[in-house]
């Protein structure tokens, strides 16, 4: 990746993919979840236990092959009994369906090799195969040429019973191309105890393998060609689906209309019929039933947005909630702050919610007309069915009902206007300044 960061931390739609890999793990409940880290294995951790606090690190301190990886997860798997499956980092798009179809394999076979199809098998892994039965895996720089003709491929995930797949990983040895322990050795040693090999196959976009930029694009491209096309399949309107950005747990409901230009990082929700217009930015946000959103529109972490609700053109809203029919038309920062049923805010609105130290918050009820170009400066309380006059600096509650009106006096000096712009004419025509 030419990156100081670990490779499994680079981002696919938003998480990083070992992020992408847990949570494919999901759809078999596992009781365990380890997690084998080497370069970087405090930023691993930090990643992986932020998505997933039960998540367990092991190190390898020295990356020894595939085989040796595994091992490392021995000593805190020494007393659990029941399955393990091996799954990669940086293989970030398994299905939980492909992993359901592996341990149902599990039932009927000692050890079970996730395979794929490969159009151009390069440098794959061979799975050799003699009807059902998988017979042994050959590395590429080991493969006879007889054997490098067969596309059928390994993606790397195996599963078998945890003691069984401890007791196979110890007998694995580095007389290969690489010198290094191949956890694939385990399917040849397995069938030479009598033990039972099986293959399950998957679609070949599944297994991609990330090892570059140039991956890294790839499969930002297959997911969100994937998931835009499960949104409008479960009734989602993308007007224009390829420039449509999604993140990897972005939840929207049927009959949504999202425009072009829109990008959802992580953590948003869209509730049944909003609209989102184009060029909006979203993340961390719950959008309700109904709302309409931009264009133009940034939504940042914890903005709730309430049913029916209005966010216009060039609107940013951060840690605030819109009730029912609130509207916030245009131009407009929203900080911190909370917006009754119905409450009107008017273009050009600040609420200043940060002293430099301190975030403090603006509280304004229901049926509030905020006046153009109002500033708020938190803390303060806009009290239901209050107004504020254009161009106020809010700095005091306003009791509900009540018109604040917080500007200096306008005073017109007469012709001052003229002799001002005439005086600093006459310093630029002699090449001075004021």
């Amino acid at each position: 990746m030419k990156s100081d960061l670990p490779k499994v931390l680079h981002h696919v739609a938003g998480a990083p993919m070992l992020v992408h890999a847990m949570q494919s793990s999901e759809a078999i409940s596992p009781s365990r979840m380890i997690i084998v880290a080497g370069h970087g294995a405090e930023l691993v951790e930090t990643a992986a236990t932020a998505y997933n606090p039960a998540a367990e690190i092991v190190l390898q301190t020295e990356q020894n092959g595939t085989a040796h990886a595994a091992d490392q997860a021995r000593a805190a798997l020494k007393d659990f009994t029941g399955d393990t499956v091996v799954l990669f980092g940086d293989t970030p798009f398994i299905s939980s369906d492909t992993l359901t179809r592996v341990f149902e394999a599990r039932k009927t076979a000692d050890v079970v090799v996730l395979g794929f199809e490969a159009e151009i098998p390069g440098g794959y892994g061979r799975l050799i195969t003699q009807g059902d039965t998988l017979l042994k895996i050959t590395e590429a720089k080991d493969c006879t040429p007889d054997e490098l003709k067969i596309n059928l491929c390994n993606s790397g995930v195996m599963a078998a019973d945890t003691a069984t797949l401890f007791d196979l990983i110890g007998e694995v040895k580095t007389d290969n191309a690489q010198g290094e322990y191949y956890l694939t050795d385990i399917v040849g040693i397995a069938n030479a105890r009598g033990l039972t090999c099986a293959v399950v196959t998957c679609p070949e976009a599944e297994t991609l393998g990330i090892n570059s930029r140039t991956h890294l694009a790839q499969a930002e491209a297959i997911f969100q060609n994937r998931r835009r096309a499960e949104l409008m399949e479960d009734g989602v309107t993308l007007t224009d689906p390829a420039t449509t950005f999604l993140a990897f747990d972005t939840h929207i409901g049927r009959d949504v209309i999202i425009g072009p230009n829109t990008l959802f990082g992580p953590g948003v929700t869209v509730e049944t019929g909003a609209h989102i217009k184009g060029f909006c930015h979203l993340e961390g946000c719950h959008i309700s039933e109904g709302a309409e959103i931009g264009p133009f529109a940034r939504l940042r972490p914890g903005a709730e947005i309430g049913d029916n609700a209005r966010v216009g053109n060039f609107v940013e809203i951060k840690n605030s909630e819109l009730a029912t029919g609130a509207k916030v038309g245009h131009l407009t920062y929203l900080g911190d702050t909370s917006v009754g049923a119905h409450s009107n805010i008017g273009a050009g609105t600040v609420t200043c919610n940060y002293d430099g130290v301190f975030k403090h918050r603006t509280e304004i009820g229901e049926g509030v007309f905020i006046g153009t170009h109002t500033s708020l400066v938190a803390p303060v309380t806009v009290g239901q069915g209050a107004f504020t006059a254009t161009g106020s600096v809010i700095t005091e509650d306003v009791p509900p009902g009540d018109m604040a009106i917080a500007r200096g006096r306008q005073v017109n000096k007469t012709g001052l206007g003229a002799k001002f712009m005439d005086g600093l004419r006459a310093l630029k025509k002699a090449g001075k300044r004021p």
